[in-house]
């Protein structure tokens, strides 16, 4: 993969970051918050950060 698909796969995980952090907002202002799913989507974010970590690895930088 070259430079521009590293930057892309970066802003594209940034991205799904905010929309999980917006759900899991949501979830928990509900009377009965499903802590089910936002651990599942806190794992999620937590994959995406790896994703971008190893993208800018891969990019020279850390």
């Amino acid at each position: 993969m070259g430079k521009r698909n590293h930057r892309n796969a970066i802003r594209s995980l940034e991205q799904r970051i905010i929309e999980h952090q917006e759900k899991i907002g949501v979830e928990q202002q509900k009377e009965n918050p499903d802590s089910g799913l936002i651990a599942h989507w806190e794992k999620e974010i937590r994959a995406f950060e790896k994703g971008i970590q190893q993208a800018l690895k891969r990019l020279g930088r850390t």
